[in-house]
């Protein structure tokens, strides 16, 4: 953790033989770490997945309980106990770090010997200003998500009627969800058609593996949503519960497909850049003896008009002024600022084309704060012993029980590593947006 932590950006340019071996070594070490806790967490779901299945009724499929009960010889066999099953809430945080851990090495090794053009990068912190309603909406999705998850697994596995009902109450919570981040990452996406800014193509490899990433590990829940949509085609009896599976997984392949093109365009945006003429910018007005000195932001809000009760002109950088020097000077002045009245408001066109900017970046904002929400709503479910893949019992008729649980457990864990990454990636393109 300390290596990441202070190296991760480094950018190796000597003795980089050695650093390419330790590196790689390392990122296959944390990859066989990654699957030796995928392993151990799929055996004990599967355990878990056996008890249930007689609750459901399926009795035509063999069961074999294995004995996963903690070998040990302590005296205190309650703590024992506490420990041997808190343990597996724990899982989900330990395959994690280790998948996220190899990506962030990967990175490193890639990076070895790599020219990079020095130039100063401007790091945007995340700011909660601007981001009020996505955030709302999405802290509502997390509650009720953990709420279904409670409800879920002290109802699953206690009898066929309360399993039902919670198989249903998961599935419409989830296809309301996917709902919504399918809504949201459309509207994303047509602002992004709407914009004429290009497309940042340089070469970088933490950019180029995060979209790998996101497209590989979302293979996986779209192997598990085409298996159930073709089970329910071809299943002979549907349980009514099974028809929520149908929209549901229809659902989880639209979505990530949107969120993948929502999410590897924002990357690859090149940010907007202020222009020096405007940054430079300042109208000094000299009327009847005053001087005033504006900015941008005061001369557009109306500021100057109120405290001074002129209007300032602006022409397009240059500097406009009269000085009252008696006599005839007064009528000059009245004429000249009479006339300047009628030149800035073909100077203001900017500001409105600025204020239109800001608010396609406020929904932007607003709309990714909202979808980093959700993913992490959809990360617990899974990484917490909920998967209705396991639990619904209509593809394991269809398929196999043996053939389904293996494909289940294969592609379970990509499912769960995507929904974090992309929780990642999408606090990236709020900060950067």
């Amino acid at each position: 953790v300390y290596f990441l932590w202070c190296h991760a950006k480094d950018v190796i340019q000597s003795f980089k033989t050695l650093e390419r071996f330790g590196v790689i070594h390392s990122v296959f070490t944390n990859l066989l770490l990654w699957t030796n806790g995928v392993l151990t967490e799929s055996k004990h779901q599967l355990n878990e997945h056996k008890e249930r299945l007689i609750t459901l009724g399926f009795g035509n499929i063999t069961i074999v309980l294995d004995d996963h009960a903690p070998q040990c010889n302590c005296t205190t066999t309650t703590l024992c106990s506490i420990f041997s099953q808190g343990i597996y809430y724990l899982y989900p945080f330990n395959i994690e770090y280790h998948i996220l851990a190899s990506t962030m090495l990967y990175v490193l090794w890639k990076n070895i010997g790599r020219k990079v053009e020095h130039h100063q990068q401007h790091k945007t912190p995340f700011k909660f200003h601007g981001i009020t309603v996505g955030m709302i909406f999405g802290l509502i999705v997390l509650i009720s998500t953990i709420a279904i998850v409670v409800v879920y697994l002290i109802q699953i596995g206690g009898s066929k009627i309360k399993s039902e009902l919670a198989l249903t109450m998961f599935y419409l919570h989830a296809i309301f969800v996917l709902a919504l981040m399918c809504t949201a990452g459309i509207v994303a996406l047509l602002i992004y058609r709407l914009e004429d800014r290009s497309l940042d193509n340089s070469k970088n490899p933490a950019r180029k593996l995060d979209a790998e990433l996101l497209v590989g590990t979302a293979a996986g829940s779209w192997l598990l949503s085409w298996g159930s949509i073709l089970a329910i085609i071809c299943a002979q009896a549907h349980p009514k519960y099974t028809w929520y599976n149908l929209p549901y997984s229809v659902l989880v392949i639209i979505e990530k497909y949107i969120q993948n093109l929502f999410i590897i365009e924002s990357i690859h945006r090149e940010q907007e850049k202020v222009n020096d003429n405007i940054k430079t910018l300042r109208i000094v007005t000299i009327s009847r003896g005053n001087t005033l000195s504006l900015t941008p932001k005061e001369m557009y809000n109306g500021r100057a008009a109120r405290d001074s009760g002129e209007l300032p002109c602006l022409f397009k950088g240059s500097i406009c002024g009269t000085e009252n020097d008696g006599g005839d000077g007064t009528k000059e002045e009245t004429s000249q600022e009479n006339s300047l009245v009628m030149h800035p408001a073909s100077d203001f066109s900017f500001y409105d084309r600025n204020s239109a900017t800001n608010n396609k970046r406020r929904i932007l904002k607003n709309i990714a704060a909202f979808l980093f929400l959700c993913n992490l709503s959809l990360w617990i479910p899974p990484a917490f012993g909920c998967r209705p893949e396991y639990d619904n019992g209509l593809e394991e008729i269809v398929f196999g029980f043996e053939p389904w649980i293996i494909v289940v457990n294969l592609a379970m864990p990509f499912s769960i590593f995507y929904r974090m990454h992309s929780a990642a990636s999408l606090f990236e393109v709020n900060c950067k947006t």
